[in-house]
Formats: C-alpha cells, structure tokens, sequence
C-alpha cells in the first residue's frame, strides 16, 4: 500500500509538471493571501552537546486553501552562532510566510544549539551536529511522502537554505559528503562518536537528496568541496560582512571560530567547475543586513524566488518585472559566470589552473616546506593556525622554502594570494 501511494504521487507530480508550473503564477507571485502555520512538529531527536537528549522541531508554513498535491519544499535554517537563535527569527520566519504565500511549502528548523569550550575543534563539532540535523528534517519529508503524505511535498524539488550560521548548515549539507574531506577537522573516531556525517537525528532509511541550496551570508570549509555536477547555489552577501567574511576568514562573532571559504569564493569556484549558481553582492553591507531592514529583505525573497522558479522551469514575466532585483544588482548577468560587475572579478578558470599548479612538499612536514607554483608568482603567504591566527607571514615573496620548525605541531591553513589577486588555501599539517 505505501508503494502504491508513493507511485500515485510521483505520477501526480509529474502531471503536475508537465505544464509550466509558473502558467498561473503560482511560485512567481503572491497567488495566496493568507499562510496556514502548524508548529513545533517533531522531527527526530538526538544528544546535545553535553549529553542531554533533545527533541527536533520544526514549524511548516503552507498556502491557506491549497489543493495542489506535490508542492516543492524549502527548508530553513536559522543563525544564531551555533549557540542561540531559533525557527521563529525573523529572517526564517519572513522567507517561510512569504514563500508560502507564492505556493511552497516552508520548514523552519530549530536544531542543537551550544558548544564548550569555545574553540575551533567544538565549533566544527557543532556544525556537524546541525548538518545532521538537517539531515533528519530532509528524510522526515521524504518518509512523510511515501508513508501519510501529509504534507503533500514534491520530493523532486526540495531546496534547502539559511542565514548565517543556517546558511553554513545548508552549504555543508549539500557540499560535504564524503568522511575523508573533514578528516583535517575531526578524527574518524570522533566523527563515528558523532554519528558521522549522516546522523542519528532521526528517519533512518529515507534520501537526503535536496536540489538546491540558498546561502544568506554563509560560507564553506572549504571551496573544493563543491564540485563539478553538484546542485545549483544560490547567494547573497555583503560586502562589509565583518561575522562571516564576504571573501573567506575566519567566522568571529565576538569569539573567533573558524576559517572558512565566504559566497564569493564559492561563486569563483562554482564559476570554475561549472555548477549552476547566481551570486547576489551587497555592496558596503554588513552582516546579515536583511534583519530589521525592509529593502534588503525584499530584495532577498525576489532574488530567492527568481532563482527558485528557474529550478522550476519557469519562463515567466514575473522574472522580467521591473522591480525585479536583477535590474540594479551587482549582479552576474546572464550565467552569471561571464561578467564584470562593479566590485567584482570572475575569474571563470584561474582558480582551478591555479590550484592544480601548485606543489607544497613535504606535507605533513617537520618544519622545512618547499611551495612550487611554477610560474606563478605569490604576494603573500601566510600560514594561519585553525582560530584564524596568523602565525607566519611573509609579503613580496621571492624564497620557495620556508622554515616553520618554529611553529607547535598540529593543522594550519597555507594561505596564498598570487600576483593577480587570486587567493588559494591548502591544509598544512606539521608533526
């Protein structure tokens, strides 16, 4: 009886879109007046940080009146540090009602929150426990649609998304999936304590597969973890973001936590490998600037929605209406690989050759490195250890060795920024 009701559905949807699913402008536009909300349903549950065990919730947002029986699914991930915010902030809360209103339907995830002592190790720690957790509310919605069906979600469009700390979940979720890219980070027996990368968080058995990410201010461990053939991004940040840098740098939101890879490096390197992404760039904004302000808020839910109806397959007006925020972004046009906006350069194939490039050996070392870059030529190389400290330092570089038998033992990040502006970071491990 569940196959045959799982079958059922996937007919419908595939019924549904054959048609343009935007031909009445629904997922375009505000078809709906009124959102229907039921709160803190149960989602999974798993042990905090410090042992305690910890139900998942989850507030879900539909159209009020809705008869459509497979509607595509947005899960939001809220801020907060890793250590506060919750499901009803106002930036989950705003996109879950707006978005609802257009025909989606909206989860809005409150996830396990804390860590202690505050240092890189515990931090990485704790997005590895909201990715899990995300994890679980993406195979509730799938056990839901071939179980009950209740919440009548089309399980080939599930998006996921965030802001901040939220945005960081959903680009790990959907870029970090294999155990070897984190073991710079975590030992493999402390990820197995964890529950590895796909968690106990609850609905064992049921797909995490999601079919497109939204990243508000967030950032990436690291940018090769996206690859060639992953699913399209969607971004936005600002430029004067001082919490998770714009570019990449270490996430300080009053306590320095770790270093990681900000929207413009993950737009460079989604340029590079040819992954779908369109990079929305706000100029001289700090961080999360859509909280509290109606303009830039207004701007993110019409750059989501463009995006999003065109993983829909929607060719509509809407797209082309004049308050549309492709008209006055510092935007990538087109592919939104092959242009020069105002404050940016896309360099679509320097950050991939560049990589390829260049050698560091010995590595892991015992104090004496050799970088080869062939022809390519360093303004800076710094070595940064896994709070974002710069522990060595050297501008104007002509020397190819470099002596760090001065630095403890342990992970650093090799930072180098070539000739032409480009900036390249490879794991350094000195033992």
């Amino acid at each position: 009886m569940k196959k045959i009701t799982f079958i059922l559905t996937m007919l419908i949807s595939l019924t549904t879109y054959a048609q343009s699913p935007c031909s009445s402008g629904r997922y375009a536009n505000d078809v709906f007046t009124n959102f229907t909300l039921t709160s803190d349903v149960i989602y999974g549950q798993n042990n905090t940080w410090s042992g305690a065990n910890n139900q998942l919730k989850l507030d879900f947002y539909e159209p009020t009146g809705d008869t459509e029986l497979a509607r595509p699914l947005i899960i939001w991930v809220h801020g907060g540090s890793f250590i506060g915010g919750s499901k009803t902030d106002n930036d989950v809360k705003t996109w879950s009602e707006s978005f609802a209103k257009k025909g989606y339907v909206c989860a809005s995830i409150d996830y396990r929150l804390g860590f202690f002592p505050f240092d890189s190790a515990n931090a990485v720690k704790a997005v590895v426990r909201a990715v899990q957790d995300l994890k679980g509310a993406i195979r509730y919605f799938y056990k839901d649609c071939q179980t009950a069906n209740q919440y009548k979600v089309d399980t080939n469009h599930i998006f996921i998304g965030g802001s901040s700390a939220g945005a960081i979940t959903a680009l790990h979720v959907a870029y970090l999936n294999d155990p070897c890219e984190i073991a710079d980070y975590l030992s493999a027996s402390t990820m197995n304590t964890l529950g590895g990368l796909e968690g106990n968080s609850g609905n064992p058995g049921y797909s995490t597969k999601v079919h497109g990410v939204i990243n508000g201010c967030g950032a990436l461990a690291r940018y090769s973890w996206l690859e060639s053939g992953d699913i399209p991004l969607c971004s936005f940040h600002g430029t004067a973001d001082g919490t998770v840098k714009y570019n990449r740098g270490v996430v300080n939101p009053g306590t320095p936590l770790m270093y990681l890879d900000g929207s413009r490096m993950l737009h460079e390197r989604a340029c590079a490998i040819g992954v779908e992404n369109q990079f929305y760039t706000f100029p001289g904004a700090p961080h999360v600037p859509y909280l509290g302000n109606t303009a830039y808020m207004d701007t993110s839910i019409r750059f989501i929605r463009d995006f999003l109806v065109g993983q829909l397959a929607c060719n509509e007006t809407a797209l082309q209406a004049a308050n549309s925020p492709l008209q006055n972004a510092y935007l990538y046009p087109a592919n939104y690989c092959d242009g020069t906006p105002v404050n940016e350069v896309c360099t679509s194939s320097g950050i991939a050759e560049e990589v390829n490039n260049i050698e560091i050996f010995p590595n892991p070392s015992t104090g004496m490195i050799y970088v080869n870059g062939g022809e390519i030529k360093f303004l800076t190389i710094q070595v940064i250890d896994l709070m974002g400290r710069i522990k060595f330092e050297q501008n104007h570089v002509v020397a190819q060795e470099f002596d760090l038998s001065h630095l403890q033992k342990g992970t650093y990040v090799l930072r180098m920024q070539t000739d032409n502006g480009v900036f390249i970071s490879k794991t350094l491990m000195l033992h």
